[in-house]
């Protein structure tokens, strides 16, 4: 089954994730605030490593603005416990193993590299705004200072400077 993208003002899709080296998360009962949920391909391969620790080095400045950082992708707590360890990364990583947080939000579909047709995780960021809709949706992210211009969108979600 195919869902289509969230986009913007749609409610965000509520969900209940096991994360890395802690209790599962669910998206409805994390303390007020907005909510930065950026899909990612695999743990552990280039743009995925620079976009998590990206995200790792900004926490302070989320959290300032009583923004939460997620990472959800399908592999398993123990690999987000190893890829979290090596890299220190500081931002929760869930694991949707069955894919279907992944299917909800739209970002598992097909994909194409070097001429080959596949199925996976379509890098995509969702901010979502404390009244639970979506208020920005980054499609097939270019990791390169996307966390900066996510950043820049949760200050002025929350009328931060």
């Amino acid at each position: 089954m195919t869902h289509t993208m969230p986009t913007i003002g749609d409610i965000a899709p509520d969900f209940t994730l096991p994360q890395d080296g802690g209790d599962p998360i669910t998206l409805s009962k994390l303390s007020k605030g907005p909510v930065v949920l950026f899909f990612y391909p695999k743990d552990s391969t280039p743009g995925c490593t620079t976009e998590a620790i990206d995200f790792t080095s900004l926490l302070p400045d989320f959290q300032k603005l009583g923004v939460h950082v997620l990472g959800v992708s399908k592999d398993s707590v123990k690999r987000h416990e190893n890829f979290r360890a090596k890299h220190t990364l500081g931002i929760p990583l869930l694991s949707d193993a069955e894919g279907d947080v992944c299917e909800r939000y739209g970002t598992w579909g097909e994909k194409k590299n070097y001429g080959r047709t596949y199925m996976g995780i379509t890098r995509t960021t969702f901010l979502i705004g404390e009244d639970d809709r979506i208020a920005q949706v980054w499609e097939k992210v270019k990791v390169k200072e996307h966390a900066q211009a996510v950043l820049a969108e949760a200050r002025a979600l929350v009328g931060g400077a």
